[in-house]
């Protein structure tokens, strides 16, 4: 799943929040939406633009924001060792 082919981030939409591409639905919606218990199902019944395929690429930006994160706390703890 390529992530970047669903979601983008444009200043000039939501103040440059991720937001699904073609969209003003948010990444930030999404994720408040499922986190409250609402389901799959719900999300495409409710916003017939998406599909399960932006559904997964929000999983996708995720898991890459995560890698990135994770990254960059090993690289602060080296560099706090270093010192």
């Amino acid at each position: 799943m390529v992530w970047q082919d669903y979601i983008i981030s444009d200043k000039n939409i939501l103040i440059g929040k991720p937001t699904i591409k073609g969209t003003r639905i948010s990444i930030e919606l999404i994720l408040d939406l499922l986190s409250s218990g609402w389901t799959e199902q719900q999300l495409l019944e409710s916003y017939p633009q998406l599909t399960t395929n932006h559904i997964k690429a929000v999983f996708s930006y995720l898991r890459n924001l995560y890698e990135k994160w994770t990254v960059c706390v090993i690289n602060q703890r080296r560099l706090v060792a270093n010192i």
